[in-house]
């Protein structure tokens, strides 16, 4: 069975730093680009942001340009999503995505999820 799980994230105060990873399982995403994506509640699921699966190719919403850095380590079978300078807007549940070898920001694209992790910017 193919799955991705993600964790890392926690309760962290504004300006404040975290790292999110997502490990596949049942399959190696080295032929995946990998994406995240976060939910808050009352609002449509966004992309935040993507890398192919090569990791040659990066793309990032605006809100999150210069405070986020996707990067893949694919000998651990695994993609990180690091997050500085956290603001309140931030807070959301974030879920990795895979799909074929190029990015994508749009979530019906991607057709393999995890299950999410809860990323709470607050004072």
């Amino acid at each position: 069975q193919l799955s991705l799980v993600e964790s890392g994230g926690g309760l962290v105060q504004p300006g404040g730093s975290l790292r999110l990873s997502c490990a596949a399982s049942g399959f190696t995403l080295n032929y995946n680009a990998i994406g995240w994506f976060r939910q808050a509640p009352g609002k449509e699921r966004e992309g935040v942001s993507c890398i192919s699966s090569s990791g040659g190719s990066t793309n990032y919403a605006e809100s999150v340009k210069g405070r986020f850095t996707i990067s893949r380590n694919n000998a651990k079978n695994t993609v990180y999503l690091q997050m500085n300078s956290l603001k309140p807007e931030d807070t959301a549940v974030y879920y990795c995505a895979a799909r074929g070898y190029y990015c994508s920001g749009v979530a019906t694209d991607f057709a393999s999820w995890g299950q999410g992790t809860q990323v709470t910017v607050s004072s």
